[in-house]
């Protein structure tokens, strides 16, 4: 028995949760938890009542609600939580009241001891020009009674979160300064899809500026990144396309001896305690003169950070993404923030939605951009492209989606079961993502999951990134014993360590957020009556355009789509983050 499942067995803790802390916390989790019992705050599903219960196990009477070690691993707690939610930066009087709330007997201390400890970061945030203005004007009337302006507000943030999103916002600017034109005006007025081309603007941004934005759905992005690296690798230039996953790769089309590589290999990724690290930066820069990022909508600010850093002086580095999808899964909203801070070309490539153009997804891409607007038209898909399946209730609604994937799509569309992937808005409920996937594994590969809960033959998907595959990538196992699963992904098997399990999950149904980056020839979208609360514009956005060939909407949502497509995001929705201040500078 190791360490720390010793320590779990005489503190009561389930031995199931070994494997999820000691791929979080490292090989020495039993004697850092002895010493900090607290530092089980750092796993994620964790919350205070459980570490203050494991605590008292392991510290006896010592353990009481203003201990240090407690206040200040509860600051990070409540930080790390904000970043789960996307935020990279969180209000300190937030952060104190729910201190507060916690019986942290001074929360200021707490929080000074967080900083002292160097895993937090404090900032004070400069208010817009214009924002300033406007406070000034009403300052006579509601200023501070002893006439000095008022404080400018602090926010807090994880270490980890303040530095990466530092980090690209210094990067941005550094590539923004060190660009030289990739082509002479002859070379670009000559190059394939010039600027008299339907991707002439996208083109003309990407030669000229060190960094830029091209933002459109997959399927008019798609077409664009083959016209920029068309057009750099005609002049003479190394190119290189980064994807969010290696299935993502088989999509793009490029001139011979372009790369295209997912970018966690781009970067080589590497297998580092706690999680992972590239190997690719500063002190080993990528050597390509133009880097283009498809789908980097997916991009949390930590990968935008390692990016940016591995991009040498001089690199152009081009990031196109849907602006109506979901925000990454990991905190920071890089490429909105991109967008919105104005200091770097944005070029849109929405294409006219017309089925005679002849673009790829007519059904599905018509459906997309009006989902997008805010409409939820009747579909018209003679073709079948799109489909949409009304079922009554949550049970029902598991019973078409695997009817669906085993049986409708293969039969009528000649869709391999293989290429189709259902898409749900949650991983719990009736109809999440966990219950289709057991209806679909009872199907498809019964067994009662010996391996951890998988079973050779299961199909997976990464649900926190390996170094050989980044999240959302999805596999089959091939093999299995007491130490390792064998997947099969789209670039090649790789070794999957018993620790590092809790990274998987079953990959027949994943969610929206999961499937960010990639899209598949068949998706089935199944809209829950009980997830209708979680259902948003984006979300559907998100889901409906995976679909390559084929689009199935399973609903048993009701009205209550119409209205989540109907309404925008309310502003409390809005992730907080830094970036927009720190690239306007």
């Amino acid at each position: 028995m190791s360490e720390l499942a010793e320590l779990f067995a005489a503190t009561g803790v389930p031995a199931a949760q070994v494997a999820r802390v000691t791929s979080r916390l490292g090989d020495s989790a039993a004697a850092r938890l002895r010493e900090d019992p607290w530092r089980l705050l750092l796993v994620p599903g964790v919350g205070p009542g459980q570490a203050d219960g494991f605590a008292r196990r392991v510290l006896g009477p010592e353990a009481t609600p203003g201990d240090e070690r407690r206040c200040r691993a509860l600051v990070t707690h409540l930080l790390m939580n904000a970043a789960r939610a996307g935020h990279t930066a969180t209000p300190l009087p937030d952060v104190l009241a729910e201190l507060a709330k916690l019986r942290v007997p001074d929360p200021p201390r707490a929080v000074e001891a967080a900083l002292d400890e160097a895993a937090v970061m404090a900032f004070i945030e400069e208010p817009d020009e214009a924002e300033d203005f406007d406070d000034m004007a009403d300052f006579g009337a509601a200023g501070a009674p002893d006439g000095e302006p008022p404080e400018p507000p602090q926010t807090l943030a994880p270490a980890r979160y303040g530095l990466a999103e530092e980090a690209v916002a210094e990067g941005v600017v550094r590539l923004a300064a060190t660009a030289e034109p990739l082509l002479d005006e002859p070379a670009l007025e000559a190059a394939p899809a010039g600027p008299a081309g339907g991707h002439g603007a996208a083109v003309t941004a990407a030669v000229r500026y060190g960094v830029s934005v091209v933002t459109g759905s997959p399927a008019d992005v798609e077409p664009a990144i083959t016209a920029l690296a068309g057009a750099a690798a005609a002049g003479g230039r190394r190119v290189a396309v980064a994807t969010a996953t290696a299935l993502a790769t088989a999509a793009v089309t490029v001139p011979a001896g372009t790369t295209v590589e997912p970018l966690h290999r781009l970067l080589d990724a590497r297998e580092v305690e706690g999680g992972i690290a590239f190997a690719r930066g500063e002190q080993a820069p990528l050597d390509f003169d133009l880097v283009i990022v498809q789908e980097a909508s997916a991009l949390d600010v930590e990968l935008a950070a390692a990016l940016v850093e591995a991009c040498a002086d001089g690199t152009h580095l081009v990031l196109c993404g849907d602006p109506a999808v979901l925000p990454p899964v990991g905190p920071g909203r890089v490429l909105a923030d991109l967008a919105e801070s104005e200091t770097v070309p944005v070029v849109s490539v929405n294409a006219a939605e017309d089925p005679a153009t002849g673009a790829e997804g007519g059904a599905v891409r018509r459906l997309a951009a009006a989902v997008g607007r805010g409409e939820l038209p009747e579909v018209d898909s003679p073709e079948r492209e799109v489909v949409v399946v009304a079922a009554s209730g949550d049970g029902e609604a598991v019973h078409r989606a695997v009817q669906l994937v085993i049986d409708s799509i293969p039969r009528a569309l000649g869709i391999p079961v293989e290429d189709v992937q259902v898409v749900t808005p949650a991983w719990s409920g009736d109809a999440g993502a966990a219950a289709l996937n057991r209806a679909l594994k009872d199907r498809l590969n019964p067994g009662p999951g010996e391996h951890a809960g998988f079973d050779v033959g299961d199909r997976v998907v990464v649900y926190g990134a390996l170094a050989q595959a980044p999240t959302g990538e999805t596999g089959v196992v091939t093999a299995a014993d007491e130490r390792e699963l064998e997947v099969a992904f789209a670039a090649g098997p790789v070794t999957v360590p018993v620790p590092l399990l809790p990274r998987l999950r079953h990959g027949w149904a994943i969610t929206a957020a999961q499937a960010h980056g990639t899209r598949w020839p068949a998706v089935v979208a199944v809209l829950p009556a009980e997830a209708a609360g979680q259902l948003s514009r984006p979300m559907v956005v998100t889901a409906f355009t995976r679909a390559r060939r084929h689009l199935s909407v399973v609903q048993a949502a009701g009205p209550a789509l119409a209205r989540a497509v109907g309404s925008p995001d309310t502003p409390g929705s809005r992730r907080r983050t830094r970036l927009v201040g720190l690239l306007r500078g």
